[in-house]
């Protein structure tokens, strides 16, 4: 399932109410049962399961049981794995997190309150550095040459917000990060060369994180699987059950849910992981190309 902005109004859809629902809803499907039948296991009306399984509703673990036994479903790794994505959808439902005061985040709230309770990002990027790793200036430097910003104000609540990120790569529980970056992207002079000689050192800092993978793929590498699109997976438990794909194109943010998409994009990223440089050499070619700055 994917879409640009969640749906609105007396509810609110969410990335991790949509996965969870539309697991439901492939497991009810997969049975031939209809809304009706799920709606009489749950002694509820038919317009509540079907909010249920577009993710527009917080979904309670005795109704997850009821249904993964009507379907079927109710061994207990699959039941365990639903409830967790349950939790972690109530939480999110309800947390008022720093993210909440910064209006400029826009369409990346959602992303960033994903973020927060996520246990691995793995990146790939053609053009820019990722946002985990950027510094203020190269932030800002990008954000006034997109054209995005109508009002100029908005740009350092921005980087504000950027910048707090990353404080997911610290702490006693540290986002792990796995981040693949094409050369071009490190040779794009964002801000200027004073700009790019500091995010570069940025960068080669954090890549000395114990939980920080850093590659680049090289431009003498020629084509890869990864050309068409740049893309983020966000793991919620590290097994890769609970992936979720976001993307960012020029005029919306798209999610892509299922356990298909999450898959298929793991089989990209880590035939493009092959490809790119291993650690020490990227590292390498980083300090190369700030000298050469």
């Amino acid at each position: 399932m994917a879409g640009d902005r969640p749906e609105r109004g007396s509810s609110v859809s969410t990335v991790l109410g949509r996965r969870l629902g539309g697991e439901l809803l492939r497991m009810r499907e997969t049975r031939g049962l209809r809304q009706t039948h799920a709606a009489e296991a749950l002694t509820a009306s038919v317009p509540k399961v079907a909010k249920m399984e577009r993710g527009l509703v917080p979904m309670r673990d005795p109704d997850i049981r009821a249904l993964c036994h009507l379907y079927g479903a109710d061994d207990a790794a699959t039941v365990e794995r639903l409830l967790s994505l349950a939790k972690l959808d109530r939480e999110r439902r309800k947390a008022k997190g720093w993210w909440n005061g910064y209006p400029a985040l826009r369409d990346m709230v959602e992303y960033v309150a994903l973020e927060d309770v996520a246990s691995g990002v793995r990146t790939w990027q053609q053009a820019i550095v990722p946002g985990l790793l950027q510094t203020a200036d190269y932030a800002r430097a990008l954000a006034m040459g997109n054209g995005k910003w109508d009002d100029p104000a908005e740009v350092e609540p921005f980087v504000e917000s950027r910048v707090a990120r990353q404080s997911r790569l610290a702490g006693e529980a540290p986002l792990q990060l796995r981040a693949v970056i094409h050369e071009s992207a490190l040779r794009q002079l964002v801000g200027g060369r004073s700009v790019m000689r500091a995010q570069l050192g940025h960068m080669l800092e954090q890549a000395e994180r114990p939980n920080v993978r850093l590659q680049v793929l090289p431009s003498s590498a020629g084509a890869n699987p990864g050309m068409n699109c740049a893309f983020t997976i966000v793991s919620l438990d590290l097994s890769g059950a609970l992936d979720v794909v976001h993307m960012d194109t020029t005029s919306a943010t798209v999610w892509l849910e299922s356990q298909a998409d999450a898959t298929h994009h793991r089989s990209i990223f880590d035939r493009i992981t092959r490809l790119g440089l291993a650690q020490r050499a990227s590292a390498d070619l980083i300090v190369s190309i700030r000298k050469e700055m």
